[in-house]
């Protein structure tokens, strides 16, 4: 979510026209986003960055309707549903 809200804080200010003080949240929120991805385990960090993918665009659908307050379609949901499905799989994967 904080990779999600940072691009958004930037996005709003290039294309709505929002105040540049948009950026300070946004600064803070990647920043956070970076961090929390030091916070992977050096052996997991490849397989957690892919499933990490799924969870991206899960995301993104909820931030489209929650934030924007546009509806994600069926397919928009059946399409996450697989890529949640998708991240499961690569980390039923990882080994000890």
């Amino acid at each position: 979510m904080a990779e999600i809200a940072g691009c958004f804080a930037f996005w709003a200010w290039l294309r709505l026209d929002r105040s540049a003080l948009w950026l300070v949240p946004g600064v803070v929120a990647l920043a956070l986003f970076a961090w929390a991805l030091t916070r992977v385990q050096v052996d997991f960090a490849g397989r957690a960055y892919a499933a990490y993918g799924g969870i991206y665009i899960a995301t993104s659908l909820a931030w489209l309707w929650l934030v924007e307050g546009q509806t994600p379609g069926r397919l928009d949901l059946l399409g996450a549903g697989l890529c949640i499905v998708g991240a499961a799989v690569i980390l039923a994967g990882a080994r000890p």
